[in-house]
């Protein structure tokens, strides 16, 4: 496969520069190989499927140059006599949900998105029934595009290309939400007597409000960044990202408003705020609807990511009576980690990593951001019914005093190797430091306990997914504890010298 394919594989995504306007960046996912792209998953899923007449559905999310390349991508498949649905504006989750709607069920759908990345870039996903396809899946779709640019799989010319179908599927999927919340909660109007803002930051996400919350009663006053607008004029459509977050919950507090919504570009990821403005993110949101999840299932086991808190352990597993099972980072291995351990009989309702991607079984392990947040408008509303609020699901979550993240970049061709010797080293040096501990059962990287009163933390060393990079976490439960862990640290990452970690160095400072 040449490289210009390669480069395009972001794990099992496919992810590029779709306009030019970043310097030093320059387009290498255009509308044409867009469209080879989208052939080739047409060639794949009738090899998967063992027939020839397939139905696709294609949707975008708003970035700028998603209307091009769906033009391309719809074309490419007609041409391959394939059935074409045009959803235009729509989610991720969306998109996976035309696979298994009844009444719709078609072959395939392709998402065109790049997620919360700068407005230059664009993407595509890919779903059947089963869900979103593996890494490996994507290597042979993009395999197949190859050969295609190499003209080995010609078009036959004789043969009708497929029908173009335009379909408002975002108001189907909307309506699935409501209906599921009107069952949960036994009322035609669960949400009268709310004021709930959505914050959509110009992706995606706004047809919540007019769609999901007004027919359930809410008043969306005060809702802003509805309007899709791929050039992200207000702030990255991102809950991770602190502007994004400060503008709702800045919006809560102005409206005094009973909850707050956030949603990333294409609707896969979500964070709240609650009455106070306080955001429910991270380990926070994580709680929440472990909260749920365990109330509904006792004694369930919660997946998470590799990065999440000590004292979110505690939360579920002594506070709610359930099992946590800290995983690997990328929603990925998380949503298929809990799969397995269902598989296995061990009950697992959620997988959710720290970043908003929630998956929940009862709802095809879909990383589903508007659907999290259902679950989350349901509890909602029963707890005001009882006179209560749903910030305290959350009270007993103890939140560590300080939480910082350092990303030390690796100048080594074969950084995987480095890394992995630079986490083996420090797991000898870690061995010979008093009070400190490592975790016997960790899926990823290095994770250690520094139990000395100065410290009372952890930290994490771990390899990036992707990039050449050795992401260290470091929380404690003191002020002034991460200071003291970092300065223990320090000294042992000076000594790579193909190891970045100048940043670490100024922190100790």
């Amino acid at each position: 496969m040449k490289d210009k394919w390669k480069k395009l594989q972001n794990g099992s995504d496919v992810r590029g520069i779709a306009l030019e306007g970043i310097e030093g960046q320059h387009v290498n996912l255009t509308p044409e190989a867009a469209g080879m792209i989208a052939a080739g998953f047409v060639l794949w899923l009738r090899k998967k499927l063992g027939r020839n007449d397939l139905t696709v559905a294609v949707g975008n999310d708003s970035r700028i140059s998603g209307p091009a390349i769906r033009e391309s991508v719809v074309r490419a498949m007609r041409e391959r006599h394939a059935d074409v649905v045009n959803c235009g504006l729509c989610s991720t989750p969306a998109m996976f949900m035309t696979t298994v709607t009844e009444g719709y069920m078609y072959d395939g759908s392709v998402m065109l998105t790049a997620s919360h990345l700068p407005f230059n870039r664009n993407g595509l996903k890919f779903f059947t029934k089963d869900g979103g396809l593996e890494k490996a899946d994507i290597t042979d779709v993009l395999a197949l595009a190859d050969e295609i640019e190499d003209g080995l799989h010609p078009v036959d010319s004789a043969a009708a290309p497929g029908r173009e179908i335009k379909m408002d599927f975002i108001s189907i999927y909307a309506a699935g939400l409501v209906t599921k919340i009107r069952n949960a909660t036994g009322a035609l109007k669960p949400l009268e007597g709310t004021h709930i803002i959505v914050d959509a930051g110009n992706g995606a996400g706004g047809f919540y409000a007019e769609k999901v919350l007004k027919p359930l009663g809410a008043n969306t006053e005060g809702s802003q960044f509805l309007e899709p607008d791929g050039t992200f004029p207000n702030h990255i459509p991102n809950p991770e990202d602190k502007n994004a977050m400060d503008s709702i919950q800045k919006a809560v507090l102005d409206n005094h408003a009973d909850f707050g919504i956030i949603f990333d570009t294409d609707v896969d990821r979500a964070g709240a705020v609650d009455r106070h403005g306080k955001e429910i993110n991270r380990n926070r949101i994580i709680a929440m609807i472990s909260a749920i999840a365990i109330a509904e299932h006792p004694g369930a086991t919660i997946v998470t990511d590799s990065i999440t808190s000590s004292g979110l352990k505690k939360f579920i597993e002594q506070d709610l009576g359930g099992v946590h099972h800290r995983f690997k980072r990328g929603y990925k291995n998380v949503i298929n980690e809990a799969i397995r351990l269902n598989n296995e009989g061990i009950y697992t309702p959620v997988a959710i990593e720290t970043s908003g991607h929630g998956a929940l079984k009862e709802n095809y392990f879909l990383d589903d951001g508007a659907y999290l947040i259902a679950k989350l408008l349901i509890q909602l509303a029963l707890m005001r019914r009882e006179g209560r609020h749903i910030d305290e699901l959350i009270d007993r979550l103890e939140e560590p005093a300080e939480a910082v993240e350092f990303r030390l970049n690796i100048a080594d061709e074969d950084f995987k190797k480095y890394g992995q010797e630079v986490i083996d080293s420090l797991g000898v040096y870690v061995k010979a430091q008093p009070g400190w501990k490592a975790e016997e059962v960790n899926y990823e990287g290095l994770r250690v306990r520094c139990e000395n009163d100065s410290e009372r933390g952890w930290f994490l060393l771990r390899l990036s997914l992707h990039d050449p990079l050795l992401p260290l976490n470091i929380e404690s439960d003191v002020n002034g504890g991460n200071k003291e862990i970092a300065r223990k640290l320090e000294p042992f990452f000076r000594g790579f010298e193909k190891l970045d970690s100048a940043s670490l160095a100024a922190f100790c400072k």
